[in-house]
């Protein structure tokens, strides 16, 4: 993840408190959507540090209707924003509201909010269209010194958007999270490296790298993490990462192996 700017961190400690206790405020009195879309946009500039003026707008129209709020810069909407009352519990139906308005437009970033929940989407423009929850947190048990917390919102930020946070953090959680973790611990070089310390700790044991596989399939790991849908793209992700790899390992001995004929028919 890319380091947070200092200008962020300081803003994150300037006025996280006092918007906290604005949204809180509003939940309780269970104020309107409109009343919310404004604190939203309070939020969005003095929090997020965007221009009030200039890259936030509400006269996004999608199909016929206006979606709550749109953050655009130098006339390029980055991400959409589904606004509901401070005092609703954000549901599917929000959801698909705000997946809607994302695909309809052709914007890849929505993000769903109460001004209490925050909630980041990425849409997959596939057949049918999808969509994937990237980063969540709640506004009133944030904390401006967590680090998670702050990362969280930093990829709402107006900084965020320059350094295309949102991109690098949902590469990070696509690549590092117990789905890929428990590819790597079934893998055949992991699987040998257990059969290798369990035969030097217990010389005696007899046991083989199928025995031990089948443990962790069937003992160790969860069959969540090993079996179905996300499983199996994780496999995918990681066989074109091996192949990759392979492609650039043989391509550097292919230069090296040049390299060094060329050097013997020179005799240098």
């Amino acid at each position: 993840m890319i380091k947070l700017p200092k200008k962020v961190l300081d803003r994150f400690a300037a006025k996280l408190k006092t918007y906290q206790a604005v949204a809180s405020a509003h939940k309780d009195r269970d104020v309107s959507e409109a009343d919310t879309v404004t604190l939203v946009k309070d939020i969005l500039a003095y929090l997020f540090g965007y221009d009030k003026y200039v890259e936030l707008t509400s006269e996004q129209q999608v199909r016929g209707t206006f979606c709550d709020l749109a953050v655009k810069i130098d006339g390029k909407i980055k991400y959409l924003i589904e606004v509901k009352a401070a005092g609703i519990t954000l549901n599917e139906s929000h959801l698909r509201q705000a997946v809607n308005y994302g695909a309809n437009q052709g914007i890849e970033w929505v993000v769903l909010t109460n001004s209490n929940e925050w909630r980041l989407y990425r849409i997959k423009f596939a057949q049918p269209v999808d969509f994937e929850e990237v980063s969540s947190f709640n506004l009133l048990d944030a904390s401006a010194k967590n680090e998670d917390d702050q990362k969280k919102m930093f990829l709402l930020c107006r900084e965020g958007i320059t350094n295309d946070a949102m991109g690098l953090y949902h590469q990070h959680t696509q690549l590092f999270n117990r789905f890929t973790v428990a590819q790597v611990v079934v893998s055949e070089p992991v699987v040998g490296c257990i059969r290798r310390e369990l035969k030097r700790l217990f010389p005696e044991l007899k046991v083989d790298v199928e025995q031990i596989a089948d443990i962790l399939a069937n003992e160790v790991l969860k069959r969540e993490v090993i079996a179905g849908d996300k499983s199996k793209e994780t496999q995918q992700k990681m066989k074109k990462a091996a192949t990759k790899l392979a492609r650039q390992t043989d391509k550097k001995a292919m230069r090296e192996a040049k390299d060094t004929a060329s050097t013997d028919a020179t005799g240098t």
